[in-house]
């Protein structure tokens, strides 16, 4: 849900059933829209009322009549500030990531399975909570990599989880986690202190502007579960000023895996995994010797 605060917020009631939620999550989160609300046969999504206009409303519309033939009835209602935070919380369970994870909200008393990770959340936002398959793509794609001596940048940090996971699957070199959001690196901040997970770099930096100057301190691997576009633009800089760090990414609609793959071809990179949940895929990468 969105932030509490002096903010008000346009809600976008869509009618739709359940079964269609994840997808038109994904194509509403390609617009930039990151809070949204499951129903039985509705889906709500929220973004800031300075962020919806005649423009914002078009090309969201055009998005849903290309992807899904025609888009769904929509109502647009003004929602005035108030503790979305409570209200978002209301509604979480825990999350089984799979047999190594296990995701709870701050305080609720759960019963892992033998040996299973468990980290909480404090949550202030949907995705990154392991409540998106983007997530949880992420997290299981990271089970499977050799992580205790990797020096990690994780971009577009949210709740922090993925630096989070990284200590508690034995990562013990330093971590640069950072996210453009104010409040969510403030999240971020919260969760590591709260999960233990030590020598975690918390910043507010900017994924394009301020990633080659970091990029050139040096790492052995990159996590990025951000959105197509910005994949787009920062790979070639990963690329170029980290040549041998491989790259996990997420964030990328299974539609888009064609994209994906021209875009590795000219990149040099080799495309050594890649799992799928829902309508969304992860990657991981390496840059082809």
């Amino acid at each position: 849900m969105p932030t509490t605060g002096t903010h008000n917020f346009i809600e976008l009631s869509f009618e739709v059933s359940s079964t269609q939620h994840e997808l038109l999550i994904a194509l509403l989160a390609s617009e930039g829209i990151e809070y949204f609300q499951e129903e039985d046969n509705r889906l709500l999504a929220y973004l800031p009322e300075g962020e919806w206009n005649e423009e914002k409303a078009l090309s969201i519309r055009t998005l849903l009549e290309e992807r899904l033939e025609s888009a769904p009835p929509c109502k647009a209602s003004f929602m005035a500030d108030r503790n979305w935070n409570a209200e978002w919380e209301a509604h979480l369970q825990p999350i089984e990531i799979s047999d190594r994870f296990l995701i709870v909200q701050k305080n609720k008393e759960v019963t892992p399975k033998p040996g299973q990770i468990v980290i909480e959340i404090n949550p202030k936002m949907s995705f990154g909570t392991g409540y998106h398959a983007t997530t949880r793509l992420m997290l299981r794609q990271m089970e499977l990599l050799e992580l205790k001596e990797k020096k990690i940048m994780d971009i577009g940090t949210g709740t922090g989880v993925l630096a989070i996971a990284a200590r508690k699957l034995g990562n013990i070199r330093p971590i640069l986690a950072f996210d453009n959001n104010t409040w969510a690196a403030e999240n971020a901040q919260e969760n590591i202190e709260m999960n233990s997970a030590g020598d975690i770099s918390i910043k507010i930096l900017d994924a394009e502007e301020d990633l080659v100057a970091n990029l050139k301190e040096g790492y052995d691997l990159i996590l990025a579960n951000i959105n197509k576009n910005v994949i787009d633009r920062i790979l070639p800089a990963i690329r170029k000023y980290a040549p041998d760090a491989p790259v996990l990414l997420s964030g990328i609609l299974v539609y888009d895996e064609p994209w994906l793959k021209k875009l590795l071809k000219r990149l040099s990179y080799t495309n050594e995994r890649i799992i799928y949940e829902d309508e969304w895929l992860s990657a991981f990468i390496r840059p082809t010797s």
